[in-house]
Formats: C-alpha cells, sequence, structure tokens
C-alpha cells in the first residue's frame, strides 16, 4: 500500500531529456528526495531521435563524399557504392539500443532518483499529477518537456503519411525520392544526408534563403554546396497543398507549380506547449508558446524550466547549460546566472556553419557603430590547400572594442567557432585577438585575417 511519502519528495523532474536527467540524477546524487517522471523515453529526442543518430547518418554521408573528392586530389575513383543498411544497423545497435531506453532509466535511477513513466502535469503550486496519481514536491518542480516537430498549417498536410525526423531516424530503407519541408538545420543536414546516399531531393522553403536565421553569406555557400550534392533547393516559396494518392506526394507550391516524390519529411521547426504540462496553473498565459523564464531560469517560485520550452534555443548544450544554472539554484549554491549574449550553434551539413551571437544584421539593429570582416576561406592557405568553399565573419561593436557575433563556414566550421565563442562570451579585447599568434596552416588562422578586415 503506497504511502504519504511515497507520493512526496522534495524536487520532480518533469520530462527528462539531457537537461532534466542531469537535474534528476545530479540533485539526488546531492541527497534530495527526486522524482523523475517522462512518458517517452528517458533521456529525451537527442539520443534517439536528433543530435546522436543524426550525426551518425552525416558522419557516414560525409564519408561517401570524401571519398568521391579523391578525383582530380589524389588518384581515382572507379565508384562508390552507398549501401543505408549500415547507417540504420549502427544507429539501431549502436546509437538507441532499438529505441530502448533502459540504461539510461538504469543510469538515472542508480543516482538514487524514482522514475515513473507517464504523462506528468503541474497541478498548481507544488502538486504534480501523472495519469491521475498525486505528487508533492516541498522543493521545487523542474520542467524539461522539450518540443515536438511542428507542422505547417498547409491544405492537406495533417492527413498524409509524412515524415518527421523520428520516421526518418528510424528508416531501415531509403526512398527513391524525398521533399524536404523546412531549410532550416535539421532539413538542410538530413537533405544532404539523403542526396549522398542516393536519393532524389527537393528542399521547399517559404523564406527567402535556408538557414534564414543565420548570415547570408552562409545561407548562400551552403546552397550552393546543397546542390552540388544534387539537392535541388526551393527557396522563397512556401508549399500550398499536399496530397498523397497511397503511394506519392505531390505538393503544390505557392507559386503553381508542383513537386512529386515518395516521402515527405516535414523539417519546420520545433514546438513547445506550456499548458500542456500545467504551467498555466502557475501563471503561465494558456497561449503561451514558451515558458518564459529568468536568469535562474525560474518560471516562479518554487518553479523552473530548462531546454526547448524556455525558448532560449533548441539545443542539448542550451538545456545542459540551463540545468546547471537550476541545480545550483535549488540548493542555493552561488554562481553565474543563464547568459545567452554567446550561444554558438552549429549546422552539421558539408560545408559545416558554426555561429555565435549576434548576426550583422541583429547586431546593427542593437549597437550604433558595428563594423564586419569577412574572410573567404579560399583566400586562407589551408583553405586552398584543401579546396574548400566557405568563410569566417566577425561582427564587432566598435564603440566598446569587442566582437558580439561571429559565423564559420567550412570544414570542421564548428570546431573553429571554438575560439570566436571564447572571444564573445569573454568579451575579449579586439586588439588583443589581433596580438594572439595564429598556427600556420590552420583554417582558424582566417580569424586574424577577418579581424585584419573590420571596417
Amino acid at each position: 500500500m503506497a504511502t504519504d511519502s511515497d507520493h512526496t519528495f522534495d524536487v520532480i523532474v518533469i520530462g527528462l531529456g539531457p537537461g532534466g536527467e542531469h537535474v534528476a540524477g545530479r540533485l539526488a546524487e546531492r541527497g534530495l528526495r527526486v522524482l523523475g517522471v517522462d512518458r517517452r523515453l528517458v533521456g529525451g529526442e537527442c539520443p534517439y531521435w536528433g543530435c546522436i543518430p543524426s550525426k551518425m547518418m552525416i558522419r557516414a554521408a560525409d564519408a561517401l563524399a570524401e571519398a568521391r573528392r579523391v578525383d582530380g586530389l589524389a588518384g581515382t575513383v572507379e565508384k562508390v557504392t552507398p549501401d543505408w543498411s549500415l547507417v540504420a544497423k549502427r544507429i539501431r545497435e549502436e546509437a538507441t539500443d532499438d529505441w530502448d531506453d533502459q540504461v539510461a532509466v538504469d543510469r538515472l535511477t542508480g543516482t538514487g532518483a524514482r522514475f515513473v513513466r507517464g504523462t506528468g502535469r503541474i497541478a498548481g503550486p507544488g502538486r504534480v499529477d501523472v495519469d491521475g496519481t498525486a505528487y508533492t514536491a516541498t522543493r521545487g518542480i523542474v520542467v524539461n518537456t522539450g518540443t515536438t516537430a511542428a507542422v505547417p498549417p498547409v491544405e492537406g498536410l495533417a492527413d498524409t503519411p509524412y515524415w518527421t525526423n523520428h520516421e526518418i531516424i528510424e528508416t531501415a530503407e531509403l526512398p527513391a525520392s524525398l521533399i524536404v519541408l523546412g531549410g532550416g538545420a535539421i532539413g538542410c543536414e538530413l537533405s544532404q544526408v539523403m542526396a549522398r546516399f542516393g536519393v532524389e531531393v527537393t528542399v521547399v522553403e517559404a523564406a527567402e534563403r535556408i538557414l534564414a536565421l543565420e548570415e547570408p553569406e552562409a545561407s548562400e555557400t551552403l546552397a550552393a554546396a546543397l546542390e552540388a550534392d544534387g539537392v535541388t533547393v526551393r527557396a522563397g516559396v512556401g508549399a500550398q497543398r499536399v496530397a498523397h494518392d497511397g503511394s506519392v506526394f505531390t505538393v503544390t507550391l505557392a507559386d503553381g507549380s508542383t513537386l512529386t516524390a515518395e516521402k515527405l519529411l516535414v523539417a519546420a521547426g520545433r514546438r513547445a506547449d506550456p499548458a500542456g504540462v500545467g504551467l498555466d496553473t502557475v501563471g503561465v498565459a494558456r497561449d503561451a508558446r514558451t515558458a518564459p523564464v529568468d536568469e535562474r531560469c525560474r518560471v516562479t517560485g518554487g518553479v523552473w524550466a530548462v531546454g526547448d520550452i524556455t525558448g532560449k534555443g533548441a539545443f542539448t548544450h542550451v538545456s545542459m547549460y540551463q540545468a546547471g544554472v537550476v541545480i545550483r539554484d535549488v540548493l542555493g549554491e552561488d554562481g553565474p546566472p543563464a547568459d545567452y549574449d554567446a550561444l554558438p550553434r552549429v549546422t552539421f551539413t558539408d560545408p559545416e556553419v558554426g555561429a555565435v551571437g549576434l548576426t550583422e544584421a541583429q547586431a546593427r539593429d542593437r549597437f550604433a557603430n558595428v563594423q564586419v570582416g569577412l574572410t573567404p576561406l579560399g583566400e586562407t592557405t589551408r583553405g586552398w590547400i584543401a579546396r574548400a568553399d566557405g568563410l569566417i565573419k566577425v561582427v564587432a561593436d566598435a564603440d566598446r572594442g569587442v566582437l558580439v557575433g561571429a559565423t564559420t563556414v567550412g570544414p570542421g566550421g564548428g570546431e573553429v567557432l571554438g575560439a570566436l565563442a571564447v572571444a564573445v562570451h569573454a568579451e575579449v579585447p579586439i586588439e588583443r585577438l589581433r596580438s594572439m599568434i595564429y598556427a600556420y596552416p590552420t583554417f582558424h588562422r582566417g580569424i586574424e585575417d577577418a579581424l585584419g578586415r573590420l571596417a
């Protein structure tokens, strides 16, 4: 028979993506009674349908592309034969345990936390309902329910068997053709993978360019790279209607043209549901698209939120960063508040697109005196050697003499970004950056040249 102590905890964590799992496990290790609740898999999207398996797909596709580059550089390639079964097997067996989270559950409960699989919802201050069972949190509630794929309100789409990131990650066989709705990071990454494995791919993006949230130069470079891989990019025109006849998708675009393909992938962003987890019972507007949080990730007294639901960036690294802020706040420990001015993000295409802080347009909206420096990667020694397309762009607040944003496009763009992320985060004076010694010949040496071109 259950007792009151079975239903009373210091902290209840609803949603066990990377950040939520980290909060629950670390607080349990510190001696708090913790209940973790999730209706899906412990670990969230990242290890099962996001970061980890998608990067396995990307690594495999990059290997195919690199093999094809032997011609004219190191010899002759007779034929490169893709085999998706090897990728699907690795995702199923190595990354996801066939989409079984027992290892993650054991990892969580091994910290001393208790786990309940079910749909958790805040029922009021300090109260959580899990499928009809009431629980009490004496110290607080942490929400980490993440997001789901956003499905645009395109006529007919909801009635078709479209794919989201779940279906494409889980597929054991590739289609002959694919239409991708959405030219953001996910759409671009998966489009390139599919094309390199022989799928005929068309990307449809309603905005004027793919990667619309990043620098225009990054969009232009990536669009050219995708087209070189055989991807058809249709930017500046949205989908108006979708139909499926049992075997083929037909997409009618706003300009009246039509596209057909065997499969349709919806990669049009992500959607959070604050009211669905009961945040409306603690003061959040029912129609809120994200959970408003302060610099300690507090929604209100006794309620914290981390991850995608906060709207601070749909990245695992943001969720883990916020988790650290929440852990300290719950335990009453000192530490820096959350700061998103130097938020790094990477699109793992080839070339890889890394960015941190503000774009040029965002900086010009915020600061009176903005300087920009841009170096094409091909003008650097390493870029010329590698025959690499790309660029390094830096954006400065000239009045303060510091960088406020940067973009790197090219091989290892996300790794080159590391130095620039430190510069933006620490507000390193530009003159100090110019006085550094940059190793030669490296891709990151292009940073020095970009700084020299600030104007």
